[in-house]
């Protein structure tokens, strides 16, 4: 479900203090609930997603046309990520964050871990297009529960990044998130299933 921005902005989050100069793009409910301790399985799971896995084929169409458009204009090279032609943000990190976990790494997303605490994870990537964070976080639900909820932060670079951003946003949400939080759905209730997760 998708929440408005001050779900992201009202938090103290730690993430804040490294990206005054990106701006906030989405902001959504994961259908994640769990209990204190279940953080690190939402992680888990992020890490080993790949979009050519989808159950979606209107989703891995989308990811597979991206990618190929990346490769044909040079948008993805390494001259163009993080480290290359935006510095990481690693190199804003406060010293108790840079003193504690990276994060884990990505099995096949283009993703590099930032810094992981008890509640929050966030992870970067950089291509000719933006410069982009996932931020993961677990919060309480409310009902005496928890559940996941991740932001959506952009840098875009110049105007074209712009303009690519404006024009991918229909996509984002109506082709994008509802099968990615149908996917999320499954596999959480999968975990519980089998006893994976706590209540």
């Amino acid at each position: 479900m998708k929440l408005p921005d001050a779900a992201h902005t009202s938090r103290p989050w730690r993430i804040h203090e490294i990206t005054p100069d990106f701006r906030l793009y989405d902001v959504w409910a994961l259908p994640t609930p769990g209990g204190p301790d279940d953080f690190p399985l939402l992680i888990q799971d992020t890490v080993g997603g790949d979009t050519s896995h989808s159950p979606s084929w209107i989703a891995r169409t989308l990811f597979a046309i991206r990618w190929k458009l990346g490769g044909l204009l040079g948008w993805d090279g390494e001259d163009s990520g993080v480290g290359r032609r935006v510095p990481t943000l690693r190199d804003r990190l406060p010293a108790d964050l840079r003193e504690g976990p990276t994060g884990p790494v990505f099995k096949t997303l283009p993703f590099k871990s930032v810094f992981l605490t008890d509640d929050e994870w966030a992870s970067e990537i950089a291509n000719k297009t933006m410069h982009g964070v996932m931020h993961m976080s677990w919060v309480p639900d409310g009902k005496g529960g928890y559940r996941g909820q991740m932001a959506v932060l952009v840098k875009p670079n110049g105007l074209f990044g712009k303009a690519y951003m404006a024009a991918i946003g229909p996509f984002r949400h109506l082709l994008v998130y509802p099968p990615l939080m149908r996917e999320i759905d499954q596999t959480w209730r999968a975990h519980g299933a089998h006893g994976v997760r706590g209540t």
